[in-house]
């Protein structure tokens, strides 16, 4: 009886190892292949090189609005700017208005 128990201790021992074994195995496969894992790193580093310049783009799309709302400022207008989006808006530009660019706003 003493050794059928002592067999069952050791069963269970080598099944609980086995398990461990198993979970570590599982835990080294998603750190080198899992979606935040070393193999994923490259490509994590070219998105955020991407969002960066995506960023980059916006802040400088942002500067160019916000000075077209320090155009708008109800207290101050800039009366040309102010002309170009009533004529561009509302179409109400003639036929022999000509439209000279100063610079590019992108």
């Amino acid at each position: 009886m003493n050794g059928l128990v002592n067999r069952k201790a050791v069963v269970r021992e080598k099944v609980i190892n086995a398990v461990a074994l198993l979970v570590l195995v599982l835990i080294g496969l998603l750190a080198l292949i899992g979606p935040a894992g070393f193999l994923a790193w490259g490509e994590q580093s070219a998105q955020l090189e991407a969002h960066q310049e995506r960023i980059t783009a916006l802040e400088k799309e942002r500067e160019v609005l916000r000075n077209r709302v320090d155009l708008l400022d109800p207290d101050n207008v800039d009366e040309d700017y102010a002309d170009e989006l009533v004529r561009r808006d509302l179409g109400v530009a003639h036929k022999d208005d000509v439209v000279v660019e100063l610079g590019d706003d992108n």
